[in-house]
């Protein structure tokens, strides 16, 4: 199974890649499955009624590099969603370094606890790649203690904005996760999680 769970359009405001051309793309690249993320930016779109993926612009937790407050939005937000996204976004925009996994371990695996309890998955962004990060989005200290609390539900998307980040570096995470522990990553339908192995 070859599948990107994370792609964006030209319904997205900082993409201009067809919907169309996407799909095509994905069939010529031999993709199973992909699923759109098109997002909203509030204040800069009108039509921002048609978005999934959240963000805001100007005020939002990321914008002083405050990992405390980014996580608890998200925590905030995890039960509005069948897979939490972005679970170490604010790391791109970390200029002073990695932030120290202990000041907020407790309130990511209260997080990553309510998502296993509530039958809901995390995914694995290859975008930490292209940003020149040197780990995994979320870091491998997440994932490691989303396996040890027995965290199962793992999608796997690029972020793609444009057709060279179509796909990018879905295979080369797909071998970290099992690396790490992971048997499987997941596509859905239907809204319930299917299981492929790594």
């Amino acid at each position: 199974m070859f599948a990107d769970y994370h792609v964006h359009t030209e319904f997205s405001d900082d993409s201009v890649y067809p919907m169309e051309s996407v799909v095509q793309d994905a069939i010529q690249m031999g993709m199973d499955e992909i699923c759109f993320t098109d997002h909203v930016d509030y204040g800069v779109k009108d039509d921002w009624n048609s978005g999934v993926e959240i963000r805001w612009r100007g005020n939002e937790p990321f914008a002083n590099v405050d990992y405390p407050a980014y996580m608890e939005e998200i925590r905030r937000m995890q039960e509005k969603y069948s897979v939490l996204g972005h679970l170490a976004l604010i790391r791109r925009y970390d200029n002073a370094g990695i932030y120290p996994f202990e000041c907020i371990k407790p309130l990511v695996t209260e997080i990553l606890q309510t998502v296993i309890r509530d039958g809901k998955g995390i995914e694995v962004n290859t975008s930490s790649r292209r940003y020149g990060l040197t780990e995994l989005m979320p870091s491998e200290e997440i994932l490691r203690l989303y396996l040890e609390l027995g965290g199962t539900i793992l999608t796997i998307g690029s972020d793609s904005h444009k057709p060279e980040q179509l796909g990018a570096y879905i295979m080369d995470t797909r071998k970290r996760l099992k690396e790490l522990g992971f048997q499987s990553f997941c596509t859905y339908e239907r809204m319930k999680p299917a299981f492929h192995d790594l």
